[in-house]
């Protein structure tokens, strides 16, 4: 359903009152996907001995005359976007002369937070361009594009933060539950979904669909591969499934095989940057903890940027 200015707004504080009421379980269900990053000074957490963090010992190189800056899942926080890259500016006015800055994205732009079409706006209108921005493909992206291919996702998608981006463009998902209670109520929620469905499709700035529809499933840079979720151990690049470059976790995260390149990525959230000889994790949950984070990646330096 397509919402006037004064209908979204009752709206909004209609899902914010839902959201208030489910708060706690929401909360619960994103912080299960949390991962405790280990710190020397805190290496006992539950009454369980944690080990310490690895030792960093692997030395990686970014491409000559880049300074690489690597942020992490954003999830409709523009608020913390924008201060993000206000810091970044001041980082990158400090630079060498005649090295260039470059920001690269690593996905979920959009879901969970009510800013998400304004995310997007923000990417599509060239205020990033003197960073020659790169823009990876996340699994909410991927969330997005198949539910403007099929009607049936869009119960599904609002499960995990799409109804967020729906209402960020103007639109009231059907509430799905009411379909358990009839045949006939069923039949509404499809048709409203059937509604909302064909609404979103023309109503969507080309320039978003153009946006969603370029996003890449990895960079690679210098020693550094760029990719939302991670990697499958054990297997070449060109045999990497584009499911595990978008929502890979415990085989990728856990296991200690090397890659021939660095791994930065996002996706699963962890209470802190996560550093090893394998990979660095950015994903530290801004939606929910206010800190959106990037990496800074110049020569063989590798600095930290957070809200």
């Amino acid at each position: 359903m397509a919402l006037t200015r004064g209908k979204l707004a009752d709206a909004l504080r209609a899902r914010f009152g839902q959201l208030s009421r489910s708060a706690d379980a929401a909360r619960r269900n994103i912080l299960s996907q949390f991962r405790v990053v280990p710190r020397e000074d805190d290496v006992r957490a539950g009454g369980e001995t944690r080990s310490a963090p690895p030792e960093v010992q692997r030395i990686t190189q970014a491409p000559e005359g880049l300074c690489l800056y690597a942020v992490g899942d954003i999830h409709g926080r523009m608020d913390l976007l924008l201060r993000l890259v206000e810091q970044i500016d001041a980082d990158a006015a400090g630079l060498p002369e005649g090295v260039k800055p470059q920001i690269i994205f690593l996905g979920d732009y959009i879901d969970r937070g009510l800013q998400s079409r304004d995310v997007i706006e923000y990417f599509t209108s060239g205020a990033l361009d003197r960073y020659d921005p790169v823009f990876l493909l996340g699994n909410h992206e991927e969330a997005l594009l198949r539910f403007l291919q099929e009607v049936n996702f869009g119960t599904q998608w609002t499960r995990f933060g799409g109804g967020e981006t729906l209402y960020s463009y103007g639109f009231a998902p059907p509430n799905s539950r009411a379909s358990l209670n009839s045949h006939e109520e069923m039949a509404k929620v499809r048709e409203a979904w059937t509604k909302l469905w064909e609404a979103f499709r023309e109503r969507l700035p080309e320039s978003h669909l153009s946006f969603f529809q370029s996003l890449k499933p990895y960079h690679v840079a210098g020693d550094y591969l760029f990719v939302h979720a991670g990697l499958r151990p054990g297997l070449s690049l060109d045999k990497q499934s584009q499911r595990d470059m978008l929502w890979i976790r415990e085989e990728f995260l856990d296991d200690a095989l090397p890659f021939d390149h660095l791994i930065v990525h996002g996706h699963t959230p962890e209470d802190a940057i996560y550093r090893d000889d394998r990979r660095i994790g950015l994903d530290t949950g801004a939606f929910l903890t206010g800190k959106l984070s990037a990496a800074r990646l110049f020569g063989t330096d590798v600095a930290f940027i957070n809200t």
